[in-house]
């Protein structure tokens, strides 16, 4: 008898699926960092990387933090793997008011709201004020991060003009009597990305403005404690008439270790309640024991010596890579001197365009980041961001000649 032919099943025919509901508009409608990608880019071993805003891991005290971190679990192990309470651990919370008290702006442990580093703290303050739709102003050009948060909560982002020394003040009460905006987010402090500080006359204006035109200020000054050289300057939030509107957000990534992921924001009690709320959803509480830990390494290290000695590392990297800036960068550039922080900004002759120079650069193993996506609006191609934290006067010194054959 013949074989008959095997026929292979079929799989059972029947409608298309129906396709997913779309993202939010507001996950594909803003993009990633490319400071993130170019990070990713030059991660490979021999690079010399200008690009990341990062602290430099060789003076981590890493004997002070493990001892710290070892004294948490000691005195309770079990508080330290407990959940906490969302406002923070309250002996942290102390300590971060005393600091705050010590610079010129009397705190008290209940005004200081812990985060997950100060990220999360902009996070916050954004989600509690600022709706479709609202006006937010920001220094042009300013913190990358800080334009993505914006955006995603669909504000309306508009620059402030600013010149060598950050806002200008009449242009700012402008801006204030047109758009009506929500807030001002600014860094007066060794900016990112421009490493300029804002002076002192400027702040007081600033404050006033918001006082007498009805305006948030959020203050934000992760390398208020890096100053290589002159006074320190009184926080936006420390002057008469900015009391009431002032968020002043604080970290330790730059001073301690950027990994322990711990920041802090400091606030009128009705903006603090509802940050409060906001935190609730996002994450609960900052991590217990990381915590602890900082509030233990705060009281028996002495965290201002620790800081003397990153700044004067940075010092001595700033000055090497503002030695050889001249050799490096084409005729005609020109860049500032920062009086602390992580960054110094240069600008490029017409013509040249920092992006596509980029490319050049890293084939030659030196990074640099461009200056175009720190922008609002109209972006100004020939500017660039270099940091100076991560690397020896020597390693710089080998930068540049590296970043002078690139351009």
């Amino acid at each position: 008898m013949p074989l008959l032919p095997t026929r292979c099943p079929q799989p059972p025919t029947g409608p298309e699926p129906t396709p997913l509901p779309p993202f939010a508009a507001r996950a594909t409608s803003v993009g990633g960092s490319p400071i993130r990608d170019i990070l990713a880019l030059t991660a490979r071993p021999g690079v010399i990387s200008f690009a990341g805003g990062l602290p430099a891991p060789e003076l981590f005290d890493t004997k002070g933090l493990r001892a710290a971190y070892d004294a948490a679990f000691a005195a309770s192990p079990t508080r330290a793997l407990q959940y906490s309470t969302t406002e923070g651990a309250p002996e942290l919370r102390a300590a971060v008011a005393a600091r705050a008290t010590a610079r010129g702006l009397a705190t008290g442990a209940d005004d200081v709201l812990i985060t997950t580093g100060s990220q999360q703290a902009l996070s916050l303050i954004t989600a509690t004020l600022v709706e479709p739709g609202d006006t937010v102003l920001v220094e042009n050009p300013t913190y990358l991060a800080a334009l993505q948060g914006f955006s995603l909560a669909g504000a309306r982002v508009i620059p402030v003009p600013c010149d060598e020394e950050g806002i200008l003040p009449d242009a700012l009460e402008e801006l204030i009597e047109q758009h009506h905006p929500k807030l001002l987010y600014c860094i007066p402090n060794f900016q990112n990305p421009t490493g300029r500080t804002l002076p002192a006359a400027r702040r007081a204006a600033v404050a006033e403005a918001a006082g007498r035109l009805g305006l948030w200020l959020v203050e934000d000054d992760p390398y208020g404690d890096l100053r290589f050289e002159g006074a320190d300057l009184p926080w936006l939030a420390a002057h008469p008439g900015a009391e009431d509107r002032t968020v002043l957000l604080g970290s330790f990534s730059k001073i301690m270790a950027p990994g322990l992921r711990l920041g802090w924001l400091r606030a009128p009690a009705a903006l603090r309640r509802a940050a409060v709320v906001a935190k609730q959803a996002a994450d609960l509480h900052t991590s217990t024991v990381d915590q602890l830990a900082a509030a233990r390494y705060l009281a028996a290290s002495d965290l201002d010596a620790h800081i003397a000695t990153v700044r004067a590392a940075y010092r001595t990297r700033r000055d090497a890579l503002l030695a050889g800036l001249g050799e490096a960068l084409p005729e005609g550039s020109s860049w500032n001197r920062p009086e602390g922080g992580m960054f110094v900004w240069a600008r490029l002759p017409e013509g040249h365009d920092a992006t596509a120079l980029l490319k050049s650069a890293v084939a030659r193993d030196v990074a640099f980041v461009p200056g175009a996506p720190f922008h609002t609006g109209e972006p100004d191609p020939r500017t660039l961001r270099l940091s100076f934290t991560t690397h020896t006067p020597a390693e710089i010194a080998e930068g540049l000649v590296r970043l002078a054959a690139a351009f």
